[in-house]
């Protein structure tokens, strides 16, 4: 592929510094950054997304940071769309993309170009929906296995969403399989190198997701849920399902205490991590920086500079 869409990626676990270091390459290559963070994209959603401030940008454009309504369900076909847009015109301009985030599957499906299969909604979907609840699972996946039984193999009964999207398509005369396969064989949207960060210990890197948590409560993480949900954000819209905001908006429920939501908060915040390592495994050709106790940002600029223009 053409040197006109590389791209650069600055990836890795929660807590590792993707932040900083994305920063200090766009200074570094004359580039700007778009965020691939799932939670970033939403407005009033600060403190617990970890939005870097403005004395972290040090004046680099960030994209696709705070310009989505958290009332909006946001998706991964909507972030395509949006990030491929800005990563074009970013190039247009002659300067670097650098992609920073944690985000996998926002990563993947932007670097591939993937093209999201156009489903009914509307109407059609809450039929579908209201089948599913009245039939139940085990009927509407055999239905799905009429027109679709690769997809109906893979699905479980309880997989409402995605059995309901896959009769959407089915009704739309075509299937789930057949556009995966296609969208597998067509070449990638992008050319893009990988840094992925970590630590070469992941007891220290669970401690600084710990410490991360307690710094944002006391930044204000508890007044910043408590004002989402007065402004009338429900606890089951798609913004409010964030780690560390469902969580408090529980203990203001009274349903936890807050000492208790906290904890809880870091456990799944260890465990996001995890999950997010092992799909930063399948990421090629990538710089993989392991950090001691301590990121070495010099270090690591060098490193990943050098990476990224020998394979230019």
């Amino acid at each position: 592929m053409s040197g006109e869409r590389r791209v650069l990626v600055v990836t890795g676990p929660t807590a590792t510094g993707k932040t900083r270091l994305g920063v200090e390459l766009a200074l570094e290559l004359g580039g700007e950054v778009v965020s691939a963070d799932s939670m970033q994209i939403y407005e009033h959603m600060d403190i617990g997304t970890a939005k870097p401030t403005a004395e972290e940008t040090r004046g680099v454009p960030h994209h696709l940071v705070g310009t989505v309504s958290p009332f909006e369900d946001y998706s991964v076909s909507r972030y395509v769309q949006d990030a491929g847009r800005v990563c074009d015109d970013i190039l247009r301009r002659g300067r670097t993309p650098i992609i920073v985030g944690g985000t996998g599957l926002y990563i993947e499906s932007l670097i591939a170009g993937r093209d999201f299969a156009p489903g009914g909604g509307g109407e059609l979907r809450r039929e579908l929906e209201e089948s599913y609840d009245a039939l139940g699972g085990e009927a509407m996946l055999a239905l799905l296995g009429e027109s679709d039984p690769e997809r109906a193999a893979k699905l479980h009964p309880n997989d409402k969403k995605r059995i309901v999207r896959a009769l959407e398509i089915a009704r739309s005369g075509g299937s789930i399989s057949e556009h995966d396969e296609l969208t597998r064989a067509a070449p990638p949207r992008y050319d893009a190198r990988y840094i992925v960060l970590g630590f070469e210990d992941r007891a220290e890197l669970y401690k600084r997701i710990d410490r991360r948590v307690d710094i944002m409560v006391e930044r204000g993480l508890v007044e910043e849920v408590r004002g989402l949900l007065e402004m009338g954000l429900g606890p089951g819209s798609t913004a409010m399902q964030a780690i560390g905001y469902k969580e408090i908006a529980a203990a203001l429920a009274g349903e936890t205490s807050l000492d208790e939501a906290v904890e809880t908060v870091k456990l799944r915040s260890r465990r996001y991590a995890k999950r997010q390592i092992s799909w930063c495994a399948r990421y090629s050709p990538a710089l993989r920086i392991a950090f001691k106790k301590t990121p070495d940002f010099v270090e690591a600029l060098h490193r990943s500079t050098d990476f990224f223009r020998e394979l230019v």
